[in-house]
């Protein structure tokens, strides 16, 4: 025996050489057991011994273990006797709390369950969920599957198949790696796991049909093993999540809000795995039937249908890594033989909105890097600056966002749930993503629709994601907005009827009841098998399109994908220059004809843009044009606001200002911009002061000087452009067209307004009744 300290005690061990077995012994399997085979190589201390002792103590409990071997050699428990206060956690109270970082709500249970069935090469993947989660989730992927002891190690904590070595995690190319997702789970649930791995070689020779493994799981707690003739795949069944903890059951939200996040997850994953079949059911309905497509658009309108898909643009950009390299591994694990790996490259898909779609909030970009869906600072600080004057600054786009680049450049070991990444080159992702979406923006110049304008007030719901559901008469169901769907698309589950308010008159409405829908007779005749349409002649079907008895559109996504971003690019802001004016409406607004329809010009807002590039194009060379004032203005200011000015003197001496102290609380104003005088020019000087962040003395950084600088251009242009109620000559309507079509942005002014209304030739024609 060896003693442990003064305050520790060992009670007598039967060492695995089965010299010693006191009767009161607890059984533990051999195999099972990983310490040293003999406690006198150990050098005891009071850390290795609780460890030890602790380890020894959660395999003997574990009933399970024990019925696996009849006949397992004996060894007793290390018992400890400490007087401090640091101790060992239980492997169970460790899974619950790892429980408590990784599954917050059913949705957390169905993303980890994704990412594995995803990271198994699944081809089809279907989730059922019961009361939005609470009762029920059920995931079923066609994967790789796992055999019997796969499927043990499975549930144990950080257990893996995707991370070898240390050096692995410098280079992370899966969804899921920890080892933590389905331990937790089934700590804090009743889980039964279903697989089969594929058949080994001979087998189906043979006749023989791939053995799966059913385990029953509650609680963490193992209760069955068996043997089962399962299809190769994965089905793992999580049900009563929660159950053993309800101090956190109860933080649960209603079952349509649980519900809604989770057809959010699976519609965002099956969004970038458009090669997938992704299936959502809830109570028996189908919220989510997604077969693979092509293209992400064709996802986006098999998902939300054309009117969305219309108001998206597409965008593709990709640039070389060469000049930062990849981190090389230190010299004394470099292969001489093996080359140097190649740099890569990053590259960026996606799809973002046109400036007049505008939300209140963020909830609306959803950023996927390397297919991993997460939520980072940095690229969002980059998009909103990607829209930095073409939407108010408190309205945020809508965008869909696919950065592709090596494992090594991202790490994504930085979060328990894997929903936050840290980039080796932050600057550069920074600044490409904010450059690609800005380049795009000034390339495809969208045109904005005049009767879409009218409903474009910015909005809190977030956008690409489907409302609750629920199966409940009374309750609110999954009903997406008819414009969110295929012209002609059912509604995804039937809408119930209101219940009316409590004591309100009236005849009360009848009972619930189902009646069947009686079909439409058409006219015509109508081919067959429409399950079957690509096996069907080509002149058949062009037939039945061109007698309007069959929509592409309604077989194949592609077809109507195509006519959707057909129509995008014939609606863009580059025909300004060939427009025809007609002359104004109550001298504020330019009314001009095109080929595309009539368009509405905002004049003030026209001639805003046109300077504000102009005063930035002159402050990047230096060459403001300023004028001098017969006699200095004098401007007054709060204390504060002398401290504000003190930071941005000199930028606005670069933008044409000289200004200087005049007193305490005094500016005098001997120059300015060219266009700018009286009182526009003191009320110019005042928005500049109040709009710039006094937080701190610091020197102004690069990206705060270039948001001041655009602050005090579009200041300068709001103040100095064309009024409204001014009437205008032909001529000067025809210079600010020409003008307006030179710059980058003509969709908006610089605070966000839009400039151009197009009426389209065909809202012409359906308003008048005649398409």
């Amino acid at each position: 025996m060896v003693a442990l300290g003064k305050r520790a005690a060992l009670a007598p061990v039967a060492w695995l050489g089965g010299r010693t077995r006191p009767a009161a012994s607890k059984m533990i399997p051999q195999r099972l057991y990983r310490e040293p085979a003999c406690c006198e190589r150990l050098s005891f201390d009071r850390r290795l011994a609780a460890n030890f002792a602790s380890r020894l103590e959660a395999k003997a409990r574990n009933p399970f273990f024990r019925s696996l071997f009849p006949h397992p050699r004996s060894l007793s428990c290390v018992t400890l006797n400490p007087m401090g206060r640091i101790r060992i956690l239980p492997d169970q109270v460790a899974n619950q709390i790892a429980a408590g970082e990784v599954v917050d709500r059913p949705a957390s249970v169905v993303k980890e369950l994704l990412e594995n069935a995803l990271d198994a090469g699944a081809a089809l993947i279907r989730v059922e969920v019961e009361a939005g989660g609470r009762k029920l989730i059920r995931v079923t992927d066609d994967g790789q599957g796992m055999n019997r002891d796969d499927a043990l190690l499975a549930f144990e904590r950080h257990a893996t198949s995707k991370l070898r070595t240390a050096d692995d995690l410098l280079a992370i190319a899966t969804l899921g790696f920890r080892g933590e997702a389905l331990p937790s789970i089934a700590s804090v649930a009743r889980v039964t796991l279903e697989t089969a791995a594929s058949a080994v070689a001979g087998s189906l020779e043979s006749g023989a049909r791939p053995m799966g493994t059913k385990i029953d799981i509650a609680g963490g707690k193992i209760l069955s093993v068996a043997d089962a003739a399962l299809p190769r795949g994965t089905t793992l069944t999580v049900a009563d999540l929660f159950f053993n903890t309800p101090a956190r059951r109860k933080f649960l939200r209603a079952e349509a809000t649980e519900l809604a996040h989770v057809a959010a997850l699976v519609t965002h994953y099956a969004l970038v795995h458009p090669e997938k079949h992704f299936e959502l059911v809830s109570a028996s309905h189908t919220l989510v039937s997604a077969p693979p497509v092509g293209r992400t658009a064709e996802r986006i309108y098999q998902l939300f249908g054309k009117d969305t898909l219309a108001a998206l643009l597409p965008v593709a950009a990709e640039t070389a890594l060469a000049h930062a390299g990849l981190p090389e591994p230190p010299p004394w694990k470099r292969d001489p033989a093996q080359p140097s790996r190649p740099p890569g490259a990053l590259g960026l898909t996606g799809f973002y909105s046109k400036p007049e779609l505008q939300k209140l909030n963020r909830n609306s970009i959803y950023i996927f890097v390397n297919k991993r869906l997460i939520r980072d600072r940095l690229l969002l600080h980059a998009i909103t600056e990607a829209y930095r004057n073409v939407i108010p600054p408190t309205s945020f786009p809508v965008v869909l966002l696919f950065l592709e680049m090596p494992p090594e450049e991202v790490d994504v070991n930085v979060h328990p749930a894997k929903t936050e990444v840290r980039f080796r080159q932050q600057t550069l992702v920074h600044d490409f993503v904010r450059d690609s979406i800005r380049t795009a923006l000034i390339q495809a110049r969208p045109a904005a629709g005049f009767l879409a304008a009218l409903d474009g007030q910015p909005t809190a719901s977030p956008s690409l994601m489907p409302p609750a559901a629920s199966p409940l008469p009374g309750v609110p169901q999954f009903d997406p907005d008819r414009s969110a769907r295929p012209a002609d698309s059912p509604s995804i589950l039937p809408v119930a009827p209101a219940a009316p308010a409590a004591g309100a008159a009236g005849p009360q409405p009848e009972p619930f009841q189902l009646t069947p829908q009686v079909p439409t007779p058409a006219s015509g005749r109508l081919p067959f098998a429409v399950s079957a349409l690509p096996l069907l002649d080509w002149q058949v079907l062009s037939t039945a399109a061109a007698t309007g008895l069959l929509d592409p559109a309604a077989t194949d996504p592609a077809v109507a994908t195509a006519r959707v971003e057909a129509e995008q690019a014939s609606t863009n802001l580059n025909h300004l220059r060939d427009l025809k004016p007609i002359g104004q409406l109550r001298e504020s607004f330019i009314l001009a004809t095109g080929e595309d329809g009539l368009w509405i010009i905002d004049q003030h807002v026209a001639h805003e843009r046109i300077l504000f590039e102009k005063i930035l194009a002159a402050r990047e060379v230096e060459k403001v044009q300023r004028q001098r004032l017969l006699m200095p203005l004098l401007v007054e200011l709060k204390p504060q606001q002398m401290v504000v000015f003190a930071r941005i003197a000199d930028e606005l001496g670069r933008n044409g200002f000289e200004v200087e102290p005049f007193g305490p609380a005094t500016l005098a104003v001997k120059a300015a911009p060219a266009g700018l005088e009286g009182a526009p020019l003191e009320r110019m000087l005042n928005e500049v002061i109040d709009q710039s962040s006094p937080d701190s003395d610091e020197p102004i950084e690069n990206r705060e000087l270039f948001a001041l600088r655009t602050r005090i251009a579009a200041s300068i242009a709001c103040h100095s452009a064309i009024k409204i109620n001014t009437a205008l000559d032909p001529a000067r309507i025809e210079w600010l067209l020409l003008e307006l079509a030179k710059t980058s942005h003509p969709t908006s002014c610089p605070h966000g307004r839009p400039i151009a209304l197009l009426y389209s030739w065909k809202e012409i024609q359906r308003a008048f009744h005649r398409v």
